[in-house]
Order: structure tokens, then sequence, then C-alpha cells
């Protein structure tokens, strides 16, 4: 079955404890937390603090995704929190393959987000040493945007790229529950998905997404 990551940058952080419990109760399966600086993306979130805070009051894993430049700088801290999975932008990474590696050196699932206009065979002689790639289906920085429809072909050519290796395919931005059928079939394996979860019926959001 599909899997669920919500995102929080469409939560009601005055209410952030609350929106929480909801997901849990719609059994939402990750929390997706986006970490900006401003740089790498025209938009600042939040940092390991609130990453520490969300985790005392909650068992979901944790699917942090590092929107930032030198993403190097944070996995450690990231890591010592006990997330699950921490996802850097290939964009973003002079040397992706010693990223890649100090991610799983602390013991955490490593993921390679591509921008939509990045190709992916980018990833060529990484594939064999990542858990996760991660497609935007939105060009990342803000939440509540439309999905980019190019994207679909370009999940069914990351799932024929993969083959049957172990590599789990997310994808992120602008699916509801319009469009998630065609994300699944195209080959996603896990659905990022904010302003339509958090606006509206979770519980029948989450339903409609898995299909």
């Amino acid at each position: 079955m599909v899997q669920i990551s919500a995102s929080l940058l469409s939560a009601d952080f005055l209410q952030l404890e609350n929106e929480i419990k909801r997901l849990e109760n719609a059994k939402a399966d990750y929390l997706h937390m986006d970490i900006m600086d401003g740089c790498f993306v025209p938009n600042i979130s939040y940092g390991p603090f609130i990453v520490e805070q969300i985790k005392k009051y909650t068992s979901m894993k944790l699917d942090v995704h590092l929107m930032i430049e030198n993403p190097d700088r944070f996995i450690a801290s990231f890591a010592n929190l006990g997330v699950d999975i921490i996802t850097v932008h290939q964009e973003a990474c002079k040397h992706l393959h010693r990223t890649i590696r100090l991610i799983k050196e602390h013991n955490c699932k490593a993921g390679v987000a591509l921008n939509p206009a990045t190709p992916i065979d980018t990833l060529k002689y990484i594939i064999d040493d990542i858990d996760v790639v991660l497609i935007m289906s939105v060009n990342p920085g803000f939440g509540g945007q439309s999905f980019i429809n190019g994207c679909l072909r370009k999940i069914s050519d990351i799932k024929k790229f993969i083959g049957n290796k172990n590599v789990i395919i997310e994808v992120d931005g602008g699916i509801n529950g319009d469009n998630s059928r065609l994300v699944i079939e195209c080959g996603a394996q896990i659905l990022v998905s904010g302003s339509y979860l958090f606006k509206g019926n979770m519980n029948k959001n989450i339903e409609m997404l898995r299909g």
C-alpha cells in the first residue's frame, strides 16, 4: 500500500501538537519536514530545534527534506534527533556520494531529491547507494503549488531506471485526490501532501490519496 508523508509546512504552527495528533489519528505514515534556508529555495522554514520538540510528542516516522545549501553541515544534527529519512537535493551537493555516506553513517535512510527540470540520469552512479528518490512535482520552496503534469513521465522513467533495486520512489508537490491515482500508477510509493491534507477532512483525504 502507498504510504503518506504529511508535509508540516501546511500545518497551523500555533496548534502544532494538535495537528500532529490529527495526523496520527488519520494514520499518516510519516511527518514530512521541509527544512529551508532561504538560499537554495526562496523561503525559510525551521531547523533542528523544532524537529527536536516534535520528536518528543510523536512516535511517527520523521521524513526530513533538506532544501538547503551545503546540507552536510546539518546531517548529524538531524540524525542525532532520531529521524528516519534524510533527503538532500542533488542540485545542492558538491560531493553527493560523500553526503549519502554521511547520512548512512548516522543510521538514517538516505534520500536524494530531484527538482522538476533535473534529469534522472544524474543519479546513474549513485543509485545503488541510496534508499529513496524524491521526485519534486513542483518547484521547491512553497506549499500550495499545482502539480506539474510533466513529472508523471519522470516518475515512470525513474521506476524503469531503478528496476529491481530496493529504492523507494517518493513524490512531493501538488498531490491531491484528483491526481494521486495517476502518481501511484506511475510508480510512486510515498506521497507527500500538505495543503490537501490540512484543508479538509484529514481522514477522508488520506483515504483518497491511498486510492
